[in-house]
């Protein structure tokens, strides 16, 4: 039995891709009321890795349950 890892089995190691940022922002875009479980399910991450890219990367947070740029707080 082999214990390096095999390239193309399992889970990518980064999630905090340019592609996934993207994924995200559209679908906070179309619908502000999403939830992150909704998010990751549809993405196939962590919902911890969603929050990551929404708060860090994308500069949003929740308000009266809507998505929303910290910017416009």
């Amino acid at each position: 039995m082999r214990t390096e890892d095999v390239e193309g089995i399992g889970r990518p190691k980064e999630v905090v891709t340019d592609e996934n940022m993207k994924k995200i922002h559209k679908m906070i875009l179309n619908d502000r009321k999403l939830k992150l479980n909704e998010i990751a399910g549809t993405i196939v991450i962590s919902t911890e890795h969603v929050y990551h890219i929404i708060h860090e990367y994308l500069g949003m947070r929740k308000l009266c349950a809507k998505w929303v740029s910290r910017e416009l707080i």
